[in-house]
């Protein structure tokens, strides 16, 4: 799919989408080099329908990526949250449910803005070492995220840049920048899994209150997790919780950077908390940081009139449906005070939708906010460089001036 992938790092296809929507919303897409294709579905609502569905939508049956996983990938990804089916998924996601429900976060809220604050409080240092310019994405927008899921877990604060080269080398995998061979990206799960062995180890002789203690000493079904369960939990909320954010906030910042009028309109309402609440969902919409999740048919069916045989792929592209006119009004708009925003950046609903949603919201707003009311005006200083990935949409190099 090397054409397909250099697509994406042009840009997301909005036409594409768009002519998909209106002509062939559940298009049969043929993979080049592949004895299987897929059915991409495009609209908003056959994709809340299908998420919500797992008992005939699933998720294990070749993974959650478009292209099927040889067997012993499979077997690790069914061992994530996100590539699990119910009613193990139930069980597994029970473990960790506390830690991201909304009265944890509303807690982390005070923590989340003073941490912002003090990175936007380095700007002005960032930008002096930078000659004028900062790196937005490795230096403030991947800062955030990380800082926060290393704590919820239980990481050493030191060891936040090792998190983050794994989380390059893992999810980037269709970016020469992040990952360079196969083996590279092997050698970097295998890393992440010793280091989260040392962890578990230390968590197993003195519990501590973080997430890596609940998995080490929680049951699933009377039984411990094993040391590669708890490994593929670790990979999961490492990965996701620092790698969609970073890319949330790299997207925001570019959307602010295009869109002069509503930054303007930001800054105007600083202290203006609906405003900030509601520019928070559109830029959600605007950015959604995955583009898309694949699901397989456990039997005969159809999506829209259309017939899907037991086993085909449905690749349900979220990015398309945050644009459909059926549900937005003026999609192409970006529309701070946009009401209702049902938006599928957290996914369709259902089992799988985003364990962290709330957090991402409130790193999202306290950053961009924070940044706002130091620096009200902000440039490109140079070509911004997105992810060579169809399934990540993420921007990799974004090199900005605040003043």
């Amino acid at each position: 799919m090397d054409l397909l992938e250099d697509t994406w790092a042009q840009g997301v296809p909005h036409e594409q989408f768009a002519l998909l929507r209106r002509e062939d919303p559940v298009h049969w897409h043929e993979i080049p080099g592949d004895d299987t294709g897929f059915f991409a579905v495009t609209r908003h609502e056959d994709i809340v329908a299908l998420s919500r569905d797992p008992e005939l939508w699933s998720v294990e049956r070749g993974s959650f990526f478009v292209r099927d996983q040889p067997d012993e990938a499979l077997g690790s990804l069914a061992l994530t949250l996100i590539g699990m089916d119910p009613p193990k998924h139930s069980r597994y996601r029970r473990l960790v449910n506390a830690a991201f429900a909304p009265r944890v976060v509303r807690k982390l809220t005070r923590d989340i803005e003073r941490r912002a604050a003090l990175l936007a409080d380095r700007v002005a240092e960032l930008s002096r070492e930078g000659g004028g310019e900062v790196e937005f994405v490795a230096e403030l927008a991947a800062r955030l995220p990380l800082q926060v899921i290393c704590e919820m877990v239980g990481i050493p604060a030191a060891d936040e840049d090792r998190i983050f080269d794994w989380s390059n080398r893992m999810v980037g995998f269709q970016d020469p920048d992040f990952r360079t061979t196969e083996e590279d990206g092997q050698q970097a799960a295998a890393e992440i899994y010793a280091y989260c062995d040392e962890l578990a180890a230390a968590r197993q002789k003195e519990s501590r209150d973080d997430v890596l203690s609940a998995l080490v000493h929680g049951e699933v079904d009377g039984e411990r997790l094993s040391a590669h369960e708890i490994n593929m939990f670790f990979v999961t909320l490492c990965v996701a919780g620092n790698e969609t954010t970073r890319n949330l906030l790299a997207g925001t910042l570019l959307t602010l950077v295009q869109h002069p009028a509503a930054r303007a309109e930001l800054v105007a309402g600083i202290d203006d908390d609906a405003l900030w609440a509601s520019a928070t969902e559109e830029f959600l919409r605007w950015n959604g940081s995955i583009h898309n999740f694949r699901r397989t048919a456990n039997r005969d069916t159809e999506i829209r009139g259309v017939p899907v045989r037991e086993g085909q792929k449905a690749v349900l592209f979220y990015t398309s449906a945050n644009r459909d006119e059926a549900v937005f009004t003026d999609p192409d708009v970006l529309d701070l005070r946009r009401t209702p925003n049902d938006h599928l950046a957290f996914g369709g609903g259902g089992p799988h939708f985003c364990l962290g949603s709330g957090l991402a919201r409130t790193e999202i707003k306290s950053l961009v906010r924070e940044l706002l009311r130091r620096y009200p005006h902000v440039e490109l200083t140079g070509e911004p460089r997105r992810m060579r990935s169809d399934f990540i949409n993420g921007i990799k190099y974004l090199p900005v001036r605040f003043s």
